[in-house]
């Protein structure tokens, strides 16, 4: 095995320019010296984690030139963990992705390499054929619904905020399953960083969660700092229907170190870099989550909505919806690769049927449930339902007196309680719950950045 993981790195070298040659070395000099001596690498473990994008990706075929190099000049190398948080919208194209990606770098049958997948606040061996949770997606799926009312249809927090409010709970559990990982290692830059945990503050803030000051001082209480944050969101959010987890270990390595690579990555346009183009042959899914943009995660889904929102709320079609959010964010499509077809087809017919399709698929919502998501009615007494059912289920608008009547818990015919279920996707006592609650504003001046932006007071606690 030890010639072909030597084979492995010259054609991983062989994909690198002079200055990839530099970061390469720079890497190792920087791990080397985080575990303490060459004498000590053996026994350093690092985490890494990936969902596929074109930096994550750039970092961990970094790190395992680093991992074989070392091998090559020591007894022993450093122990590699690749972490995934595998989310409702994470597609099949990007799980292939990620298996390719793993088999040309050999990591399958590598005791030193462990793959895990993060699902449902449940750590799993890597498996791109495993089906997805259906307990998991229910759960997104009804996250993804209530923070949508309840942010009276904000398109970004509705597809962003319960995927970014899960990494306070992956990070812990990544990093400390298994006995742990002694760091933490990130390709994004401290500026993104940061930018998450902002967002993060204020929206615990805007949940009425109590924020303590100052900063953690290690990384282990930075990310539970997170997920207590994001526990009361949660607990916010659903008030008395809200069900408490089982709460991640606790058993990792006391003080995790900070291991930031993004000065290393200046001046690489990592994503038609050789390393990814050619040597993992990395395609992107045009429908994939893309944590580190936080104005376009998802754009092929959020012109969607855009266009159901434009035909619901503005008064306006459907495709001039999606033409008007395709002209905001045409560079950053390009940028992702998006093919010019599915762009340009966005606001037709093919473009709306695949988008409604996808939305179906992996979050269990048709375009009536998403169409009253955006519209939000349910929410502060019902103030919207009136002008919903004008717009929208005109035919209902003679029960509203009794809708208001299901809406408040009083006695009510059953077809109306399942009518307000179908359309809105939730269960009635959520709806109920609604109906009870004033709209929150989720962080609307604190842009949802990556998912690794997590480090960024860790980078600052390593001094960097």
């Amino acid at each position: 095995m030890n010639y072909v993981y030597h084979q492995v790195l010259q054609r991983l070298i062989g994909h690198f320019t002079r200055a990839e040659r530099t970061a390469l070395q720079l890497l190792i000099q920087r791990i080397v010296v985080a575990a303490g001596g060459m004498e000590q690498v053996g026994d350093y473990k690092v985490l890494v984690a990936h969902g596929g994008g074109a930096v994550s990706s750039y970092t961990l075929a970094l790190l395992r030139a680093a991992q074989l190099t070392i091998a090559g000049r020591a007894p022993k190398t450093f122990h590699l963990r690749v972490a995934t948080l595998r989310h409702a919208g994470m597609t099949q194209a990007t799980l292939d992705t990620l298996q390719q990606g793993y088999s040309a770098l050999f990591f399958h049958d590598d005791p030193r390499v462990d793959l895990l997948l993060v699902e449902n606040q449940e750590v799993l061996p890597f498996n791109h054929q495993r089906p997805a949770s259906s307990a998991g997606r229910e759960v997104s799926r009804r996250n993804m619904l209530m923070i949508g009312h309840v942010t009276t249809g904000d398109i970004r927090a509705t597809l962003c905020s319960d995927t970014y409010l899960r990494l306070g709970d992956f990070y812990q559990r990544a990093s400390t399953w298994g006995g742990g990982v002694h760091a933490v290692v990130s390709g994004d830059s401290a500026r993104k960083q940061s930018q998450y945990l902002a967002w993060l503050k204020k929206t615990a803030i805007a949940a009425g969660i109590t924020v303590a000051p100052g900063r953690p001082l290690s990384l282990n209480a930075l990310y539970a700092r997170m997920e207590e944050w994001s526990t009361g969101c949660y607990r916010e959010l659903y008030g008395e229907q809200y069900v408490e987890s089982d709460s991640a270990g606790r058993s990792g390595h006391r003080h995790l170190a900070y291991i930031g690579i993004d000065d290393l990555l200046e001046g690489v346009d990592v994503t038609s870099a050789p390393l990814l183009t050619q040597f993992l042959a990395r395609k992107p899914d045009p429908f994939a989550f893309h944590f580190s943009h936080p104005g376009f995660p998802n754009p092929l889904l959020m012109a969607h909505m855009h266009g159901l929102q434009a035909q619901c709320l503005r008064e306006l079609s459907y495709e001039e919806g999606v033409d008007s959010f395709i002209r905001q964010a045409m560079d950053y499509m390009y940028r992702r690769q998006i093919p010019h077809h599915l762009i340009e087809e966005a606001s037709g017919d093919d473009g709306r049927i695949l988008s409604a399709t996808y939305a179906q698929e992996f979050f269990g919502l048709d375009e009536g449930q998403l169409t009253c998501l955006l519209f939000s009615p349910f929410i502060h007494h019902g103030e919207r339902l009136e002008g919903y059912l004008r717009q929208c289920h005109p035919g209902m608008l003679v029960a509203l007196p009794e809708l208001h009547n299901v809406l408040q818990g009083k006695p009510a015919g059953d077809v109306l309680q399942q009518w307000a279920v179908d359309t809105s996707g939730l269960p009635l006592p959520l709806l109920q719950l609604l109906y009870r609650k004033r709209p929150m504003q989720i962080g609307r001046s604190a842009q949802l950045c990556d998912r690794h932006l997590v480090q960024a007071q860790a980078a600052q606690l390593s001094g960097r």
